[in-house]
């Protein structure tokens, strides 16, 4: 998914300035490609507006061990 520009792309508020996270561009409606942010240029995993949604949700709920 390199075709995403990098204006489009955004990464946690949370990650300050470590490089070791992940994008994702929600520009898009139906999808949401996911990228190592080392990796600009490299692959993104795409995934389902709806299914991203609900691992928002999830992660935001508290479902997901935290370390």
């Amino acid at each position: 998914m390199s075709e995403f520009s990098p204006g489009e792309w955004r990464k946690s508020s949370y990650s300050g300035a470590q490089s070791e996270c992940v994008e994702v561009a929600l520009d898009t409606a139906e999808v949401v490609p996911v990228r190592d942010s080392k990796d600009p240029g490299g692959p993104a995993l795409v995934f389902q507006a709806d299914a991203w949604a609900s691992f928002v949700a999830g992660v935001k709920g508290g479902e997901f061990p935290t370390g």
